[in-house]
């Protein structure tokens, strides 16, 4: 009966252990900031870009973005909605190489949005909707390097890109793929309706990493599964049964 209870013991505390890592896991990766959806097509355009910010510190709250977008491959037309109890400052850059469009050449663009006097509690998260009015034809990805300001004085850098291995960095940029229009049909959906103006920050329980979320919990349940398929297999071991037999 000792040998049993110290297996039982031991298969509990691997569970427990095994399912508190997998569960900070998935609240690491929804504390990234990013932008949604995850795909356009190449020369999109009349679109909407997301850019959900996430709070993942205790004890401070966000009180300024800094969104970079690209001036290499500019994105035309950028338009801020408003969120209230934020302020948006738009900063536009001349462009090295003007774009040529069907409304004529264009030689400024967006390379900077600024939302500051707003506040993203912990466990919160805000999203910024940023219109377009064409996305360029001429690479494969965008990358829009963030600054997230917190109101004890932190700064997180979401500025690294993901090298050619795939790996996802520590502190990753936000960004989307530019693809064929019709492989980018599927995945150009919103990834949750807009709020309206009226509406300030929400919980974090709806993250952008629902998908995550769900993945790292099958892996739990199948790890409860293994460890109540132990339990039966110990029970069902000569001199397992209950005290007394």
């Amino acid at each position: 009966m000792s040998t049993t209870r110290t297996t039982l013991r031991r298969a509990g505390a691997v569970t427990a252990l095994t399912a508190a890592g997998l569960l900070v896991a998935a609240g690491v990766a929804s504390a990234h900031v990013t932008v949604h959806p995850e795909s356009y097509a190449k020369g999109a355009t009349d679109g909407v870009l997301t850019f959900r910010v996430p709070n993942e510190e205790d004890t401070a709250s966000t009180t300024k973005v800094q969104v970079f977008l690209p001036t290499d491959h500019p994105v035309l037309g950028v338009l801020v909605s408003p969120r209230d109890g934020w302020t948006a400052k738009v900063t536009t850059t001349k462009l090295k190489t003007p774009v040529k469009t069907d409304d004529g050449t264009i030689t400024e663009a967006a390379s900077e949005i600024t939302w500051t006097g707003g506040k993203i509690g912990a466990g919160q998260f805000e999203d910024f909707d940023v219109a377009f009015g064409q996305l360029p034809e001429d690479t494969g990805q965008l990358a829009f390097k963030t600054l997230q300001t917190y109101s004890d004085g932190k700064v997180v850098r979401w500025i690294e890109e993901a090298g050619s291995g795939g790996e996802e960095p520590e502190n990753p940029a936000p960004t989307i793929k530019l693809t064929a229009g019709d492989e980018a049909t599927a995945s150009t959906a919103p990834a949750a309706a807009p709020k309206s103006a009226g509406t300030s920050t929400s919980t974090a329980a709806g993250s952008d990493s629902t998908a995550r979320s769900l993945g790292s919990a099958g892996l739990i349940v199948g790890v409860l599964g293994l460890a109540a398929g132990g339990y039966a297999v110990v029970r069902g071991r000569p001199g397992a049964g209950p005290r007394g037999e």
